[in-house]
C-alpha cells in the first residue's frame, strides 16, 4: 500500500509541479516515447535474466503491494511456539516431538498457530534443526554453521530481484535518452518544417529523457530498495529462531531460550519481556 502512495506522491508532485507553473500536461503525454522506453526496458529484462531470476521477480513483486506480515503478532506467535515445543523437550524429552515435526500440518503444537503455517520456509527451517537436534549427531558449534549457511542462502535467493530491479532502474534514463535521440532524429529529418512543428518535435524528444528520468528514481528504483527491506524482515525470522534452537542446544530452559531469539528482534516489532511472560502465561492457563 506504501508503494502506491509514494507513486501517488511522486507523480503527483512532479506533474503538479508542472501545471503549476502553467506547463500544458498534454505536452507531456507521449505514448510512443513510453512505448520505446518500456519495451527497451522489458527486453533488456527478458536479455539479461535467467528464467530463474525472472520468476523471482515476478513471484517477489505481488508481495511489495501488501503490507509487512512480519508485526509484533507475528513474533509472539513464533516465540510462544518455539517456547511450547521446547518446553515440551524438556519435559519429555528430543524424541516427543518427532511426530510434530515429521507432519507440522497435523501437529497439535504447530496447529494452533496458523499465522506461522502460513510462513512455509521458517516453518521447513524450524523443523528440519529440530529434527536434526531429535538425531542428536550434531553439536551447537556444527548446527550454527549449517544455520548460518541456510540463512545466508536464503538471503542471496532473496537478493535476485533486488539487483534485477535495481540495475532496470539503472538502465531507464538511458533508454530515455534513446527515445530523446530518435525524436532528435526525427527532428532533423522535417528541417523544412515550420518553427511550430519542429518545437513540437523537439518537445515530445525531451519527453524521452524526463520519462527514462522519472521512471528510474520515482518509480523502479524505489520498488528495489522496498523489496530489499521486505527481504532483511523474511530473514530475522530464521536468525529469531536459529539462536532459541542453539541457546536451548546448549542447555537453556524455555523461558531463557525464547528470550535469546526475542532479542534479535527490531525494536518496532521486538515484544518487551513483560509482554512475552505475560503471553506464554495466558496461552498456558488455556
Amino acid at each position: 500500500m506504501l508503494v502506491l502512495i509514494g507513486w501517488a506522491v511522486v507523480l503527483g508532485a512532479v506533474f503538479g509541479g508542472f501545471a503549476l507553473e502553467g506547463g500544458e500536461l498534454g505536452a507531456l503525454m507521449q505514448p510512443i516515447e513510453l512505448l520505446m522506453i518500456g519495451g527497451a526496458a522489458l527486453g533488456s529484462f527478458f536479455v539479461g535474466n535467467s528464467p530463474k531470476a525472472i520468476k523471482a521477480v515476478l513471484k517477489t513483486l505481488p508481495s511489495v503491494f501488501k503490507g509487512s506480515g512480519y508485526t509484533k503478532a507475528l513474533y509472539m506467535d513464533l516465540l510462544a511456539l518455539l517456547y511450547e515445543i521446547l518446553a515440551k523437550v524438556r519435559k519429555e524429552g528430543l524424541m516427543a516431538i518427532e511426530r510434530d515435526i515429521d507432519n507440522v500440518e497435523e501437529s497439535p503444537i504447530f496447529s494452533k498457530y496458523p499465522s506461522i503455517l502460513k510462513h512455509h520456509h521458517a516453518v521447513e527451517f524450524m523443523a528440519d534443526y529440530l529434527r536434526l537436534m531429535v538425531g542428536g549427531n550434531l553439536n551447537a558449534f556444527e548446527l550454527e554453521n549449517l544455520m548460518d549457511s541456510e540463512i545466508e542462502t536464503h538471503h542471496k535467493e532473496g537478493e535476485v530481484p533486488v539487483h534485477v530491479l535495481a540495475k532496470l532502474g539503472d538502465a531507464m534514463p538511458a533508454f530515455g535518452i534513446v527515445a530523446a535521440v530518435m525524436g532528435v532524429v526525427h527532428t532533423m529529418a522535417s528541417a523544412d518544417q515550420p518553427p511550430a512543428v519542429l518545437g513540437n518535435l523537439i518537445a515530445k524528444a525531451l519527453v524521452g529523457t524526463f520519462l527514462g528520468i522519472l521512471l528510474s528514481y520515482g518509480i523502479v528504483g524505489p520498488l528495489s530498495t522496498a523489496v530489499e527491506h521486505r527481504l532483511h524482515e523474511s530473514s530475522k525470522v530464521f536468525e529469531c529462531i536459529k539462536v532459541t534452537l542453539l541457546a536451548s542446544l546448549n542447555g537453556y530452559a524455555p523461558q531463557v531460550a525464547i528470550e535469546f531469539g526475542r532479542k534479535v528482534l527490531y525494536s518496532t516489532e521486538r515484544p518487551t519481556f513483560s509482554e512475552l511472560e505475560e503471553e506464554i502465561k495466558s496461552r498456558k492457563s488455556k
